[in-house]
């Protein structure tokens, strides 16, 4: 995905002698309603800067100094912790939290913060294979991105924690392996794949999966199901060998000067109505009990967004590794792209 452009709110735009107080909030593409911020600036008399990132790694590098002047981000889940270790992070203040109930109770007490105390689950993302209805058979695993029928008509998300999770899946291993060994046959998986590929791309292989010029693309199921409102064309499915499972949560920055209003905007996106709006627009999965009663059957039952229990099953939360075994990976990715 490339959503680097700077998507600023109406209030945004007003004169400098605006004198309502203001909040820069900082997050991933595609991932709110147009009317969000509109409707969060009337009702509480602030304006809002709001801007895009396309990955954890740009707006970890926007963050790390303590500078930015961003006062919320949206971490995936385990992005937080390292967030926490290089002391990012402000804590949150439950009392101001009033509709913290409306979380779905698995998000409750996750494993990355069990009290709640640094992060809320906002919005559910997972990997799968988004796919072509003309293939026959279809894919039906990760092993079938190996597929030589489909040479360069492949693409890989650009991302290292999902691809080399995709490669350590086929392997029967966990996506969140530390194991060196694991780690360098799952290497050894995506260098064998590489002349397969078309490109590593991330939302921008949505466009080319419906026209036509991909047939199969590892995606993520948000990404996917754009892709399908845009054609009958195309399917999805989690692999039978397992999928990654990534929640992105919602924080407040410790450097921000804004902390009662930053509160009162995530206390804003846990209203069921707002995150329902939140989720139909963005096409995702939301953490949100109640928001999820507001949906008409057809979205609440979608299985590419909402999928069966067994299916849900399969899937495995991403965890923050250690650094040691980040560099690794790190080295590891490196070498793929590079081979």
């Amino acid at each position: 995905m490339n959503r680097r452009t700077f998507l600023i709110g109406a209030a945004g735009l007003a004169a400098c002698n605006d004198r309502r107080p203001r909040l820069n909030v900082f997050n991933w593409s595609s991932y709110i309603a147009p009317d969000t911020v509109p409707k969060f600036e009337a009702e509480f008399g602030v304006r809002v800067r709001y801007g895009v990132y396309e990955s954890n790694e740009e707006m970890l590098a926007r963050v790390m100094g303590g500078n930015s002047g961003w006062d919320i981000v949206f971490p995936t889940d385990y992005i937080v912790k390292p967030m926490l270790a290089n002391q990012l992070l402000a804590p949150l203040d439950r009392s101001l939290l009033s509709n913290l109930d409306q979380l779905d109770p698995r998000f409750q007490k996750p494993d990355w913060d069990p009290e709640l105390k640094w992060s809320l689950p906002y919005m559910v993302t997972a990997a799968g294979i988004a796919y072509n209805r003309k293939l026959d058979p279809p894919p039906r695993a990760w092993a079938d991105l190996w597929d030589e029928r489909m040479r360069g008509r492949i693409t890989m998300l650009d991302d290292p924690f999902d691809t080399i999770g995709a490669c350590l899946k086929k392997l029967g291993f966990s996506i969140n392996s530390a194991d060196p060994e694991q780690l360098k046959r799952a290497r050894e998986e995506g260098v064998r794949q590489k002349p397969l590929l078309r490109a590593y791309l991330n939302a921008e292989a949505r466009d080319q999966l419906v026209s036509g010029d991909v047939l199969a693309a590892h995606m993520w199921n948000t990404t996917a199901q754009q892709a399908m409102d845009s054609s009958n064309a195309i399917g999805f499915v989690y692999p039978a060998e397992g999928y990654a499972v990534y929640p992105d949560c919602v924080v407040v920055l410790r450097e921000s000067k804004r902390p009662e209003i930053a509160h009162q905007f995530i206390n804003f996106l846990l209203r069921p109505d707002i995150a329902a709006a939140n989720a139909l627009a963005a096409r995702t999965t939301t953490t949100n009990a109640g928001a999820r009663k507001l949906f008409r059957p057809e979205f609440r039952d979608n299985p590419t967004l909402y999928p069966s229990a067994d299916v849900i099953a399969r899937g495995e939360w991403a965890r923050t590794v250690e650094p040691a075994t980040q560099r690794l990976r790190d080295r590891l990715w490196t070498e793929i792209k590079s081979s």
